[in-house]
């Protein structure tokens, strides 16, 4: 994973990754795959507050792009919608999701 920008966003507790995954040779990454490599690029992040958005794999070419959110604490990590919190219930290891949007 190579991070093209990052972007440091104070009033929401959380440092915004653009990235892109030159995968040659390999399968598309998993959705774990891009959550351990961008918790691993951003010191201190805890695996359980990154979200991946905008996940593009263009046809044809090994490369994937894509935008990674690294929230600082639970509470932050709440004001993500309820379905990004869904779509990486199986990636994270805590229950936090359930706290993200009560219906």
């Amino acid at each position: 994973m190579q991070i093209i920008n990052r972007t440091e966003n104070p009033l929401l507790d959380r440092v915004e990754l653009r990235f892109e995954w030159n995968h040659r040779n390999e399968p598309t990454p998993t959705l774990a795959e891009m959550v351990a490599a961008a918790a691993k690029a951003e010191p201190g992040a805890n695996r359980d507050f990154v979200f991946m958005k905008e996940i593009s794999t263009r046809y044809g070419r090994p490369l994937t792009t894509g935008i990674a959110l690294i929230y600082g604490s639970a509470e932050s990590a709440s004001f993500e919608q309820k379905y990004i919190h869904n779509r990486h219930k199986g990636v994270h290891s805590s229950n936090d999701e359930s706290k993200g949007g009560d219906e």
